[in-house]
């Protein structure tokens, strides 16, 4: 298919060379020109100069930058994705968003002929990289359809979980549940290594039961040993929690825990951990 992506960041870069790998005709384009530009030297496609240009003549547009002000530029503003979108085109937004914005931008996209999908993914830039993203959507059954081929080429799983805006729904459970997960789990080896115990071994024993989660499995080691120079930001799982506390408030749903997490976040962003993993809240309760 003609693909257009917009968003070669950290997950896009490598969402839209899994397309290229796969045999898509893929145009990009990138707000920091070097990025698009380091693209180009390792993946088939073509760099196009503004979003507007990137989705002429698209049957599918992908967006991936970083917040709802992002994805209105580069969807509506001045030489945007939807000026030069054609009729019975689709637009897939991988971005985590507010749900109403999901809503919102397809309210205007359908008004000009083109299908919309809110379809936040999970998995990190593992994930990406390695092409096995879960993509959790919102839209319509036939535009859903249409696009499975392009998103397995970089997910292992895609779902379609209702309308406009369900998606970015469920990646508020997805993150809400991520951070007690990642709470529980820092109080956990911080308790063990206070008490003396080989949590190397008690993770190995534990994962096999009740306790395991993907967190546990893939970051547990690295909580022990301190390391969070890599995976999803705390910055951004801030901005996620964020948009989950603001829906909650808004559909009078009380998140107790998410709300203290997001506290707990913050505390590691005053440390200067905001590029850290997610899984540096350890850190907050580490032996002086």
């Amino acid at each position: 298919m003609k693909v257009a992506f917009v968003g070669l960041g950290v997950m896009g870069s490598h969402m839209a060379g899994h397309l290229a790998a796969h045999g898509h005709d893929v145009s990009v384009y990138n707000r920091t020109g070097e990025k698009a530009t380091a693209w180009i030297k390792t993946n088939k496609g073509r760099v196009s100069d503004s979003p507007k240009l990137a989705c002429e003549g698209a049957e599918v547009a992908i967006c991936c930058v970083g917040d709802d002000p992002d994805v209105e530029a580069v969807v509506h503003g001045e030489n945007g994705m939807m000026a030069g979108l054609s009729s019975g085109s689709i637009l897939v937004d991988h971005t985590t968003t507010s749900a109403v914005l999901a809503t919102t931008i397809s309210q205007k996209t359908v008004a000009r002929g083109v299908e919309f999908i809110d379809a936040p993914v999970s998995g990190g830039e593992a994930g990406a990289k390695d092409g096995r993203l879960t993509i959790m959507c919102g839209g319509s059954q036939a535009a859903f359809e249409r696009c499975e081929s392009i998103f397995s080429a970089y997910a292992k799983h895609s779902q379609l979980l209702g309308p406009s805006g369900s998606g970015q729904t469920a990646k508020m459970v997805n993150q809400i549940c991520i951070a007690g997960l990642v709470q529980g789990l820092s109080e956990g080896i911080a308790f063990g290594l206070a008490n003396g115990l080989d949590m190397r071994a008690v993770i190995e024993v534990i994962s096999k039961g009740a306790a395991q989660s993907w967190q546990m499995e893939n970051r547990a080691t690295t909580m022990i040993d301190g390391e969070y120079d890599f995976g999803f930001a705390v910055d951004w799982m801030r901005k996620d929690l964020r948009i989950c506390l603001e829906q909650a408030r808004a559909s009078g749903v009380s998140l107790p825990v998410a709300s203290l997490v997001d506290g707990f976040y913050a505390d590691i962003q005053a440390r200067g951990g905001g590029r850290w993993d997610t899984s540096s809240l350890i850190e907050r309760l580490r032996a002086p």
